[in-house]
């Protein structure tokens, strides 16, 4: 496979299908891959960085059976429990990140989904936020109805997050308290309100290379333009603990063929970056347009401001549009 010639195609508007032949991405060369892939990222995304941070909103006591979470109460593990946080504590979060530029912010809370009083403060420290803060919001609460995700949208937030996690064939091996179908209801929905829906996925939970590379497809085939891509961190107590973790290179090619598959959309850094050198510098420079910052659940101990220091000496925008 001629790569360089294959990112140009894909710059003129040639677009990978579940039909095609894919098998390539797992052998190519990587240093022409890693090279394609910035320059589709370089034509699509352009310089700048997309910067999103988290505040998880309600921790803990989660009844679904995720194999890699922490917060599973099937899990065993020293995960912090507490309920939803105050108002007051995440605006006052919100506005920090503001200050320090990023461009989203999000409520991410444990459990199926946010219900009942919950649900209401939620939407109240979202119209809290929206009033009181430049940048834009971000939800992640699990499987919501139609009416709520019109009130979130009513609320200010524009972005929606739920992961597909992995393969529609691999999924029953990660989770088997919800379905991977219930997944895609959910994220089409969000797009029906007109969310932007933020959808990816852990790699180095046992799948294979075709599982990854299906899971680049299905994002693809839903339209996803905000894509995470989370490297398994073994936590102890949890039945993933023991496998091995990725390489550097294999994140690297993951996130590449990612970028091959969909070529319009932020591929974003999330957890795991710890695995790639100084912080994921190569993955900006193989396709990556995009990162989750701050203090993360699972990342490494990296900052909003050495995330900077790190993307502007790679020659990238991090300066959000209300900063403009």
């Amino acid at each position: 496979m001629d790569l360089k010639k294959l990112a140009d195609d894909i710059i003129n508007g040639k677009r990978l299908k579940r039909e095609d032949d894919l098998s390539f991405f797992i052998n190519c060369d990587l240093d022409a891959l890693l090279e394609g892939a910035d320059k589709i990222r370089e034509y699509f995304c352009g310089d700048k960085v997309d910067l999103c941070t988290i505040i998880n909103g309600r921790s803990g006591r989660c009844g679904e059976d995720c194999k890699y979470c922490a917060q599973s109460a099937h899990n065993h593990t020293n995960c912090e429990v507490y309920d939803f946080l105050p108002k007051e504590k995440i605006l006052a979060e919100a506005l920090a990140n503001e200050k320090e530029g990023v461009d989203r912010f999000a409520i991410v809370t444990a459990g199926r989904s946010l219900s009942g009083e919950d649900f209401e403060k939620a939407i109240d420290a979202y119209e809290t936020m929206h009033r009181e803060c430049k940048l834009d919001l971000c939800a992640s609460l699990g499987f919501l109805t139609k009416e709520q995700f019109h009130r979130l949208h009513e609320a200010g937030v524009t972005s929606y997050h739920d992961n597909i996690e992995t393969s529609r064939r691999n999924f029953p091996n990660i989770c088997t308290t919800h379905t991977y179908d219930e997944k895609i209801a959910t994220i089409k929905m969000a797009q029906e309100e007109g969310f932007c829906v933020c959808s990816g996925g852990i790699i180095g939970m046992g799948e294979t290379w075709e599982d990854r590379l299906d899971m680049a497809v299905s994002l693809a085939e839903l339209g996803i333009m905000s894509i995470p891509i989370n490297t398994l961190m073994p936590i102890p107590g949890t039945p993933l603990e023991n496998l091995k973790q990725l390489s550097e290179e294999d994140i690297l090619r993951t996130i590449a063929f990612f970028r091959y598959i969909n070529p319009e959309a932020n591929v974003r850094l999330a957890a795991g970056r710890a695995l790639v050198t100084n912080d994921g510098e190569a993955a900006f420079s193989g396709g990556a347009s995009a990162t989750i910052t701050g203090n993360m659940l699972t990342t490494s101990g990296s900052t909003i401001e050495s995330d900077k220091k790190l993307l502007r000496g790679l020659g990238r925008d991090v300066t959000p549009e209300y900063l403009k």
